[in-house]
């Protein structure tokens, strides 16, 4: 199973099952036979047991869960997008009949969930609670960074429309990626994972970098304020959070033939939420960037 970047699909090791009597010694349980040929029980062994004679009859072992599927990803990954969908929407709402909610509902949806998702990608990576607790709060996140941005940082030029855009671009680009992986126009391979990850790392660096930069200088290494070069910087990173959804689909596909256990579908559904969200941030700025009050 080829490894990957995201630690969510990490350390995850199909099961396996063993066989009866597998790991006895030869000869295991057999009897001494007399001179006639039969097999009598020897000194300290016990004599065989039969069905019915101070012995349960045998009965085959239960599984206590069965492999993921296809469907167990689907159906995760939507509910998952559906509490951060209802909770961006409640957020936005509030925010937008209380401005004072705005810095609240940002610190609280981008610390605590920055603080989850770390808890969850290195220690539960399967925990379907604490999925959903991170999908509320990235939610609350999104709400209340839409409303801002779209009503305070630019104006309030384009709105609902300049969201509703973002929005339906993130899934073009999610859709898109997947129907490129499924056809195999672009294979997952081991230079390409390596590559994307290379990128991932220099766009956190760069991003970084910018908000120390910030505070000696406005604007930073200007990667966001609205020029040329922050056009082409959002272009670049919405270019890799494309590719990573790759990785993502190549890892879930891994971990169906490795036959992981069907809970391992809410760290699909984990992983793939993170970069929708990313991707839907960068894309909502750079829309911001075309408006005519920039």
């Amino acid at each position: 199973m080829r490894s990957t970047s995201n630690p969510v699909f990490r350390n995850l090791q199909p099961q396996q099952g063993g066989y009866a009597g597998f790991g006895q010694a030869p000869g295991a349980g057999q009897f001494p036979t007399n001179p006639y040929g039969q097999q009598q029980p020897g000194y300290g062994q016990q004599p065989p047991q039969y069905p019915g004679y101070g012995q349960q009859p045998y009965q085959p072992a239960i599984p206590t869960t069965r492999p993921m599927t296809i469907d167990d990803v689907v159906q995760k990954t939507g509910i998952t997008l559906g509490v951060v969908s209802l909770m961006a929407l409640v957020s936005y709402a509030l925010t937008a009949s209380n401005h004072a909610l705005a810095l609240p509902f940002l610190l609280v949806g981008g610390l605590g969930g920055l603080v989850l998702g770390l808890v969850i990608s290195f220690g539960q990576k399967y925990n379907p609670a604490l999925v959903l607790s991170y999908a509320a709060l990235e939610g609350l996140l999104l709400g209340s960074f839409s409303f801002l941005f779209t009503n305070v940082a630019i104006g309030g030029v384009g709105g609902s429309g300049l969201i509703a855009q973002a929005v339906l671009g993130t899934f073009g680009v999610f859709f898109g990626m997947l129907v490129v992986y499924k056809t195999g126009a672009i294979r997952v391979t081991p230079r390409l994972t390596r590559m994307v990850v290379g990128a991932l790392i220099g766009v956190f660096v760069l991003m970084l970098g910018n908000i120390i930069a910030g505070f000696f200088t406005p604007g930073g290494f200007g990667l966001r304020d609205g020029g040329t070069m922050s056009i082409i910087f959002s272009l670049v990173v919405i270019g890799v959070a494309a590719f990573s959804f790759l990785l993502d689909f190549d890892a879930a596909d891994q971990l169906i033939r490795a036959q992981a256990p069907e809970k391992a579908a809410w760290g699909v559904a984990f992983g793939l939420t993170v970069t929708l969200v990313w991707l839907y941030l960068e894309i909502l700025r750079l829309l911001s960037y075309f408006q005519g009050d920039r």
